[in-house]
C-alpha cells in the first residue's frame, strides 16, 4: 500500500519510555510517528525535537497544537528550528484546543475559527520567509521576519472537525487531521466540507486499532480505545454512518463510557476502528485509503503499547 501509515505515541506514555517507542516504531517501517499535545500532559514541540533527534527517518507529526496558546512568531521560531535541523522530516497540526483546556489557561477566543484561519495564515507567511505584518483580530505581527527560514517548510494540518472549521482548514491548510473514529463514509462526508483551493488537500486519519490473531481479542482490546466516541464532540464522525440513530440510543441508555464501549455491537467496533487479523486490519485500511485518506495514523489499543505496536507492525 502506497498510503503512508503511522503511529500515534500514546499521550499517558511514560517520559521515560518516549525514545524506546520513537525508535521502535522506525525500526517496524513505519512511515510517521505522531506526537499528542494533551493538556496537562507532554509538550507536543518538546517531544516532536526529541522523537527527530533519536531517530534517522521517520517523519514527525505534531497533532495538534491549539492556535491560542502559543504567540505564532515564536512557534514560527521553534518550528523553523526543527525544519532546519531535520529538512522534510516534520509535519505540524494546528487546531482550536479543548475547549474546557483552553478555557482553564484563560486562552479560548471569542471566534475560534477568526483566530484559526489568522494563525495559520501567518505562520506559513514566517516560515516561508516573508516578513510578515499583519492587524488582525487576534494575531498582531510587525516586521517579523525568521533571520534563516528553512529550505523546505513543513506542511501546515488543521486539525478541526466542525463544518466551519473545516472550511477554514480548506481555505488556509495544507491538510485536515481528523480525529478517530475514521470511517469511509466520514471521510467522504468531511470531503465534501472541505473545498479547499490548493492543488492537493491531504487528509490525515487517526484511528484506534488492534490487531491479533483472534478477532474477539482485537475486539476486546478496540473497545478500550473506543470508550470517548459517545461523547457529544465525537457525533460528526457518527451522524454519517448507517447506525447513527442505533449509536446514540445505546450511548443514552449505557450508564458509563465503558459500558458504552463494552456493548458496542462487533459489526460496529470493525466499523470503528482498524480492528481484527493483520490480513483484516490491512484490508480495512486500504478501504480508508480508497475512501480518500492520504495518512493513516494508527492508535495503538490496549494495555501495553509496545505490544500493539509490534503486532499493528505485522500489518506493515
Amino acid at each position: 500500500m502506497s498510503t503512508p501509515v503511522g503511529i500515534v505515541v500514546p499521550n499517558d506514555l511514560p517520559s521515560s519510555e518516549f525514545v524506546r517507542y520513537a525508535r521502535e516504531a522506525e525500526r517496524l517501517g513505519f512511515a510517521e510517528l505522531w506526537v499528542v499535545e494533551d493538556c496537562f500532559l507532554n509538550g507536543g514541540i518538546a517531544q516532536a525535537a526529541v522523537a527527530l533527534a533519536s531517530t534517522s527517518s521517520i517523519r514527525i507529526g505534531i497533532g495538534i497544537l491549539p492556535a491560542g496558546a502559543r504567540n505564532v512568531a515564536f512557534a514560527s521560531m521553534d518550528i523553523s528550528t526543527l525544519a532546519q535541523l531535520f529538512p522534510g522530516r516534520l509535519s505540524i497540526g494546528i487546531g482550536h484546543g479543548m475547549p474546557k483546556w483552553m478555557r482553564q489557561t484563560g486562552t479560548w477566543p471569542a471566534s475560534p475559527l477568526t483566530l484559526l484561519g489568522e494563525y495559520i495564515d501567518a505562520m506559513r507567511a514566517i516560515l516561508s520567509g516573508s516578513s510578515v505584518s499583519v492587524d488582525g483580530r487576534y494575531v498582531k505581527l510587525q516586521d517579523i521576519q525568521l533571520a534563516t527560514a528553512p529550505a523546505i517548510v513543513p506542511p501546515i494540518y488543521a486539525g478541526v472537525r466542525g463544518p466551519k472549521s473545516l472550511a477554514v482548514s480548506g481555505r488556509v491548510a495544507d491538510g485536515t487531521i481528523l480525529a478517530e473514529p475514521v470511517t469511509p463514509e466520514y471521510l467522504h462526508a468531511v470531503r465534501a466540507q472541505v473545498a479547499s483551493p490548493r492543488s492537493q488537500h491531504e487528509f490525515i486519519a487517526y484511528n484506534v486499532a488492534a490487531v491479533d490473531d483472534s478477532i474477539d481479542r482485537a475486539r476486546e482490546l478496540a473497545r478500550q480505545g473506543l470508550v470517548w466516541i459517545g461523547e457529544p464532540d465525537w457525533a460528526p464522525h457518527i451522524a454519517p454512518l448507517p447506525f447513527a440513530e442505533e449509536f446514540a440510543r445505546l450511548r443514552e441508555a449505557a450508564g458509563s463510557r465503558e459500558e458504552f464501549a463494552a456493548s458496542l455491537p462487533d459489526e460496529w467496533v470493525d466499523q470503528l476502528a482498524v480492528v481484527g487479523t493483520p490480513v483484516q486490519a490491512k484490508t480495512r485500511l486500504q478501504e480508508l485509503a480508497e475512501a480518500g485518506a492520504d495518512h493513516l495514523v494508527l492508535m495503538p489499543a490496549g494495555p501495553d503499547p509496545f505490544a500493539m505496536m509490534a503486532a499493528l507492525g505485522r500489518v506493515l
